[in-house]
């Protein structure tokens, strides 16, 4: 990549945001180089209709490639939609509607599909002309940012942003001859195996850090050591449940909500939600991660309405803990209120727990809620359940061991020492992930607009096997988490019910 270098010679495009091109490229309206076909199919099931696997909003959403294997929905479809609307190798869909204008225009590329895989509801196919341009240049060139954006601008709507069959049809592409599209395909899919293969293995390592201070917070708030020692403590007695085994003997084994006062959120209506940055944060359950709250989706209530609800007010070193899907693969979504996190007000299916003096340390207690026991808790209650609710009871009838206020005071600052080195070690693991996506972003940019010409360096590439999973059979996926896609870098995540997104 080091030697990667400009073309001979460049020409203007005529497109202010693309600049200078390759003087023998060409710059074409997307209408002229692929036919477009809007589906109206959705995800119902008709009597005397096929049957067929939908591919739909999500399916592309949450991935850039289309393959066999995928998890497809199920529905059903006329012949002639079928006909129609049936997937092919090489086929590029895009996101047409979405409730966010950035959503616009993502794109996926068909590499592999069943024989009755159609394109659903919400999406536009785009079956690139053979002689104009290959299905995975059209799909390098939308994921380019500068031709993305053409799609934001083109979207229209207030609450739901679409874009029109006019809209999609005009953007501008910038066009590399037929020879040079296979190169720049052939340079881009290596890079892209070869960025992908590291942020796994990446992610993989978070992934292990994450364990090991799982592995630390366990034995430290249950007793299996004496953190002041570094040893067990002499004398162990039975807590009387299963899933907390024995205890240090002096410590007090009772029930969450005897050291605690908890509260539940206001049900704040969502259509009287304000848009001033001027008025009130309001803290959602999809605010509370795991360790931290998170403002990327805020939503807002008139300041001048708040006095009403100075109960529902957050404040510094409260724990906050998420209702609904409190467990996702990166642990459990509770978090301290920090000086960031205020002034806010607490929404409904968020609850806000504050310890009694004297009796529970706040950061024992945060430590308590993420730690292996409250999983080992939760698990049973909700086994079987597709969408997990916590209820108040439920986060009061949870059994903890407790030392003294002095003891639990020993073992936050233990924690506090130990987790430091941990801590660095994954943000700088996050930051390099971070680095490796705008390197792929930007050679993505840099080769489907010319401003790189790689035809020297595809060429010199060894054989890859046909499998483009090949290079990544050594690194599994890591366990899923709330930001742990590799597939599909995006800005925002797609809320699975309504209810998820206003609570």
């Amino acid at each position: 990549m080091r030697a990667l270098m400009p073309y001979p010679s460049y020409r203007e495009s005529g497109v202010p945001w693309l600049g200078k091109v390759p003087a023998h490229w060409e710059v074409r309206r997307l209408r002229t180089v692929a036919e477009m076909r809007i589906s109206n199919v959705d995800k119902l099931t008709n009597e005397n209709e096929r049957a067929v696997s939908l591919c739909n909003y999500t399916d592309v959403y949450n991935n850039d490639r289309i393959r066999i294997g995928m998890n497809f929905m199920k529905a059903t479809a006329t012949a002639d939609e079928i006909e129609r609307f049936r997937l092919q190798p090489g086929d590029v869909l895009i996101t047409k509607d979405s409730e966010a204008w950035n959503d616009i225009g993502v794109p996926a590329l068909v590499e592999s599909t069943e024989e009755e895989l159609i394109s659903g509801y919400h999406l536009a196919l785009l079956r690139p002309e053979s002689q104009k341009i290959r299905g995975a240049y059209l799909h390098y060139t939308l994921s380019c940012a500068g031709v993305a954006d053409q799609f934001h601008v083109g979207a229209n709507g207030v609450t739901r942003f679409g874009l029109s069959q006019n809209a999609i049809k005009s953007i501008w592409l910038p066009l590399a001859p037929l020879s040079e599209q296979a190169a720049i395909i052939r340079f881009l899919d290596r890079a892209d195996r070869r960025i992908r293969h590291s942020i796994r293995a990446k992610q993989k390592l978070i992934s292990l850090l994450e364990e090991q201070k799982q592995v630390v917070i366990h034995q430290a708030v249950t007793g299996r050591i004496d953190v002041r020692t570094g040893q067990p403590y002499p004398a162990y007695k039975s807590s009387g449940v299963e899933w907390l085994g024995n205890v240090p003997a002096q410590w007090q084994v009772l029930r969450f909500g005897r050291v605690i006062s908890l509260a539940t959120g206001y049900p704040f209506k969502s259509e009287n939600f304000a848009k001033s940055e001027s008025d009130m944060r309001l803290l959602r359950g999809i605010n509370v991660a795991p360790g931290r709250l998170r403002w990327d989706e805020v939503v807002r209530w008139s300041a001048a309405d708040t006095d009403a609800y100075s109960e529902y007010q957050v404040e510094v070193g409260d724990v906050i803990l998420g209702m609904d899907r409190p467990f996702i693969g990166s642990g459990i979504r509770v978090a301290m209120a920090t000086e960031n996190d205020v002034p806010s007000l607490l929404l409904q299916r968020a609850a806000r727990i504050r310890p009694i003096k004297e009796r529970l340390e706040r950061e024992f207690a945060l430590s308590i809620l993420g730690s292996r026991n409250f999983l080992n808790y939760l698990s049973p209650i909700f086994t079987g359940i597709s969408v997990p609710h916590l209820s108040p009871a439920q986060i009061r009838g949870f059994c903890i061991a407790l030392p003294d206020i002095t003891e639990q005071r020993a073992i936050v600052e233990y924690l506090k020492s130990q987790m430091k080195e941990v801590q660095f070690a994954r943000e700088r693991t996050e930051r390099q992930i971070d680095l490796l996506r705008e390197c792929r972003t930007r050679l993505i940019a840099d080769a489907v607009t010319g401003k790189l010409d790689v035809r020297e360096a595809a060429a010199a590439l060894p054989e890859e096997p046909d499998d483009p999973d090949a290079a990544e059979a050594d690194c599994p996926e890591p366990e899923g988490g709330d930001d742990d896609r590799c597939d599909r870098d995006r800005r925002t995540a797609v809320p699975a019910t309504q209810e998820e997104a206003t609570s």
